[in-house]
Formats: structure tokens, C-alpha cells, sequence
């Protein structure tokens, strides 16, 4: 793995662990030589997670529409600031720069943006592997839920075990790393695309 996704909030939240968390994994991801790929903002945990990887020696990618950097929203010191027109160019960009994605602690565009991913993933559309960084259990009760519509019929139990979760960062880059080396099945009869 070159490069990682990471949707996070942009916010700081009311848990200073959240802060932690982001500057525990941007730091490690540039031990690891893994660059980060984000959003590309300044604030919150967003700028946390690439204060840390910078501050590390790490490279960190960030992905933004111009009129959010207009509003001078970006982080002013990332290794390279990709500008799009468009949230949906936003998100297309991340994924074409990234080998896998994971979530951290985050709200509404953090969900959006990893569940598309995710979507995808299970259509075809790409291989790359999607986890949750489960850390403190924040994301224990979304994921309750999902297994809950997994139990009615409405999500498959394999796209459900396909997520890679662990609470802590080794453990889930040990699974997203164990999901590359999987051979893609093809979805729907149609034959997956390569990463």
C-alpha cells in the first residue's frame, strides 16, 4: 500500500482522543512510508491527521474544490494540493490517487464518503480495500446497525465481512493489506476492473 484514504471530520469534535487518534495515525502512516491521501483541509481533525504526517517526513496529498480553497479552507502545507470543480470530482480524485481507504472519526462526509467508496467496491467499480478504524468504539454502534440490515436481507453478509475494522491502526492495515492480496471477485457476473 503507497497511499491511504482517510475521511475524518473537519471539525475538532468534543474528545480530545479524537486528536490524538489523527495525530497517532499520521504519524505512523509516515513511519510506515504510507502517504495520506485527505480532503486537504487546515482544520479539525483533518489538519491534525496532515500536521502530524508532515511533521514526520510523510507525504500527504490533499484533495479540494477551488472555491473551498477560495475560502482558504486548505492546508497551505501539503506535500501536493489537488483542485477540482466538485465534491464528486473531489471524491473521484482521492480514489484515483489511493490504494485503499479508511475512516476515522468524522460525521456526515465522513459517512458520504466512505460508504460511496465502499458502494463501489462492491459493485466492481474498483478492488481497493475500505475499513473503519474503530478505535474507542466509536463507530461500534454504526456498525450494530449494519449488521442489523445485514440480519434483514438488505446487505449481503459477504460485503459485510469484506469491511476491515480493528481498533487500532496495526490491525487494520494488516486487514486492508490482507484484502489487497485477495484475487478481486467479479460483481454482478461482470468482471471487476484492476486497481
Amino acid at each position: 500500500m503507497r497511499r491511504l484514504a482517510v475521511f475524518l471530520a473537519s471539525s475538532d469534535g468534543h474528545d480530545p482522543a479524537h486528536a490524538e487518534l489523527a495525530a497517532d495515525v499520521g504519524a505512523e502512516l509516515a513511519r510506515r512510508g504510507i502517504g495520506v491521501v485527505y480532503g486537504g483541509g487546515g482544520r479539525g481533525l483533518m489538519g491534525v491527521l496532515a500536521d502530524s504526517a508532515l511533521k514526520a517526513g510523510g507525504e500527504v496529498v490533499g484533495v479540494m474544490p477551488r472555491s473551498m480553497v477560495e475560502r482558504e479552507w486548505a492546508h497551505e502545507k501539503v506535500t501536493d494540493l489537488l483542485m477540482c470543480d466538485s465534491m464528486h470530482e473531489r471524491k473521484a480524485l482521492m480514489a484515483e490517487h489511493a490504494d485503499a481507504f479508511v475512516a476515522l472519526p468524522g460525521g456526515l462526509g465522513t459517512l458520504e464518503e466512505i460508504f460511496e467508496v465502499w458502494s463501489w467496491r462492491q459493485l466492481g467499480f474498483h478492488t481497493k480495500p475500505v475499513g473503519f478504524l474503530d478505535a474507542d468504539g466509536f463507530w461500534t454502534p454504526l456498525l450494530g446497525a449494519l449488521h442489523g440490515i445485514a440480519d434483514s436481507g438488505l446487505l449481503a453478509a459477504s460485503t459485510l465481512d469484506d469491511l476491515a475494522v480493528a481498533p487500532d491502526l496495526p490491525g487494520l492495515l494488516d486487514a486492508l493489506e490482507e484484502r489487497l492480496r485477495r484475487v478481486p471477485r467479479p460483481a454482478h457476473g461482470a468482471e471487476a476492473p484492476a486497481r
